[in-house]
């Protein structure tokens, strides 16, 4: 992955601005559009045990790629209309998992953080 989310998000408004879509793209109607892509992708893996779940990504590969960049494509560009940095706050996140998921406490464990 060498593109960065800086490229990436320029790209995608220059996408949006030619199409003159920014006017549709309050933070509302991103939020419920990122919702319905990411549920376009759960839609893959409804009813599907672990095993089955891992096979499907293998024959279904380019679809599910797609719809994962649909939500990211989307989260990028909210991000930019809303003014977040998002490489900052993912990183922010990042280092808040870190104090909340410790190696030593939560190494092989599935437990959230109030939970080790």
């Amino acid at each position: 992955m060498s593109d960065s989310i800086k490229e990436l998000t320029s790209d995608i408004c220059a996408f949006r601005d030619a199409r003159e879509w920014a006017q549709f793209h309050n933070p509302k109607e991103m939020a419920v559009a990122i919702a319905a892509e990411a549920g376009e992708l759960l839609q893959h893996f409804v009813w599907q045990d672990a095993q089955q779940s891992l096979e499907k990504v293998v024959v279904h590969r380019e679809e599910i790629a797609s719809e994962m960049a649909d939500v990211a494509i989307l989260l990028f560009e909210m991000a930019a209309n809303c003014g977040v940095d998002l490489a900052g706050a993912m990183r922010a996140k990042l280092a808040k998992n870190e104090e909340r998921y410790s190696v030593s406490k939560a190494r092989g464990s599935n437990k959230k953080y109030n939970e080790l």
